[in-house]
């Protein structure tokens, strides 16, 4: 019997926060040195990221609905040391600067937490690791592989099978496992919460509920459009990630793809025991269908993923976000995962929406004359990458070469989805592919191909 419908139908996490940030909407014209077109971690990133550059300027956050309300919000919180969708992904798409990238991932995870220190920044922000896990002979042999991946690049790992995986996660499901060190995890709400404030203490202005719906050259400024006034910027930052985006060319290089998420009931010691999981590390299989797990502060084990659903026309409505077919598996799975949990029940359930670029990783630009920034297609790594794609943006608007703005995956034009119908059929086709390399560990051939032009789909 499932237990997931009994669940409210909404994230947690905004519940943890006592007293959330909240601003009145835009109520007329008004101009400004930097507007922010979104108050996610993109946004408020680049808000305080801003400020520390411009002391004096006037900075304003345009947000269409709450802040955080989008993908900041219904994430698992992994922080990830990596803006490039992680080692591998660098290796296979951007050899050539593959060092690099893994370098500045290390370093910006590295900055995220001296800025959250900073700042005083209560993000329940806990380093403790992340666990690779394995349920086939293919999976840990391609842990395996991770491993020596990474290396190169000399990052810490340690392979764990029999006793050693059972005193780090207990279960009959998985079998080796991967455990690396340099890995976070976050409260999103609470980061969102904190980096509001920290904006608002700064001198930032928020408007929530405050929707741009056109972006528009004027005379030595950018004109934004919103349903209770007009905003007059010298500089404008795009930081509406899944969102439909106001520059047209940019629709085509990403589609939305939903993600669903159980929470569970609070565990007891005694359950935490029967599972082997003591540690605040998150745990993550290895399929392509994968599932990312983690406990929160007061453990309950959010469980999401496997389900990574394009829905056709890039559809984004209101009644995605909640699929009982999903919730449904995703339940058995978490079963089949936990049975020591025997029928523990669900507090939560909800779906969000990531990003998703051809390449998996971020793009940055500029429009209008290098007076708007723009970066989007972070592909569920955005917790993290957020940050270095707002510092990209700024030194594209300050007219800097940095070894940011000359990295080719960040620079490189976006990979464009094909129009429908080919897009629903080319994703569909992708993911018949993508579950059965996970039941037989046989790639096939039209992902070969994709790989070799460098593009992909996942999550």
């Amino acid at each position: 019997m499932t237990k997931y419908a009994a669940a409210k139908p909404a994230p947690n996490w905004r519940e943890t926060v006592s007293d959330p940030v909240t601003a009145a909407p835009l109520d007329g014209d008004i101009a400004c040195d930097l507007a922010i077109v979104g108050g996610g971690f993109s946004g408020l990133w680049s808000a305080i990221k801003a400020r520390e550059r411009m002391p004096d300027a006037r900075i304003v956050v345009l947000e269409g609905d709450q802040l955080g309300n989008a993908a900041s919000g219904r994430n698992g919180g992994f922080c990830a040391p990596s803006i490039s969708h992680g080692v591998g992904n660098a290796v296979a798409r951007w050899p050539g600067e593959a060092e690099t990238l893994v370098r500045l991932g290390r370093e910006n995870l590295d900055g995220l937490e001296a800025d959250l220190e900073t700042y005083g920044i209560d993000g329940e922000f806990v380093r403790k690791g992340k666990l690779n896990v394995a349920a086939t002979k293919w999976q840990a042999e391609g842990l395996r592989d991770m491993q020596a991946n990474y290396a190169r690049f000399g990052i810490e790992t340690q392979f764990l099978e029999g006793t050693e995986l059972d005193a780090r996660f207990d279960t009959p499901r998985y079998h080796a496992g991967l455990f690396e060190p340099n890995y976070a995890l976050v409260n999103p709400a609470k980061l969102v919460d904190g980096l509001a404030k920290t904006a608002i203490a700064l001198g930032v202005q928020i408007f929530e509920n405050t929707k741009v719906s056109d972006v528009a050259n004027a005379k030595d400024s950018v004109r934004l459009t919103t349903g209770t006034g007009t905003v007059t910027a010298k500089q404008v930052i795009l930081a509406t990630n899944a969102a439909v985006p106001l520059l047209k060319r940019l629709r085509p290089a990403i589609i939305p793809i939903f993600d669903y998420t159980l929470m569970s009931e609070p565990l007891t010691d005694s359950q935490l025991a029967a599972i082997g999981w003591q540690g605040r590390y998150g745990i993550a299989d290895s399929g392509n269908q994968f599932h990312y797990f983690r406990k929160t502060a007061d453990n309950r084990i959010l469980w999401g993923g496997y389900h990574a659903l394009y829905f056709y026309g890039s559809g984004r409505g209101e009644e995605l976000y909640q699929r009982d077919e999903t919730n449904s598996v995703i339940e058995a799975n978490f079963r089949d995962a936990f049975p020591a949990l025997g029928d523990i029940g669900f507090s939560h359930r909800w779906g969000g929406i990531i990003d998703t670029s051809a390449r998996l990783t971020t793009f940055v630009g500029t429009a209008m004359g290098g007076r708007v920034a723009y970066a989007a297609g972070f592909s569920g790594q955005g917790v993290s990458a957020t940050r270095f794609g707002a510092l990209t943006m700024l030194d594209l608007l300050e007219g800097k070469t940095t070894e940011r703005t000359t990295l080719k995956m960040l620079s490189s034009r976006a990979v464009p989805f094909p129009p429908e119908p080919l897009r629903s059929f080319g994703v569909k086709w992708a993911q018949r592919d993508l579950a059965r390399e996970d039941a037989t560990g046989h790639r096939s051939l039209f992902l070969k191909t994709l790989d070799r032009f460098n593009i992909g789909f996942g999550s």
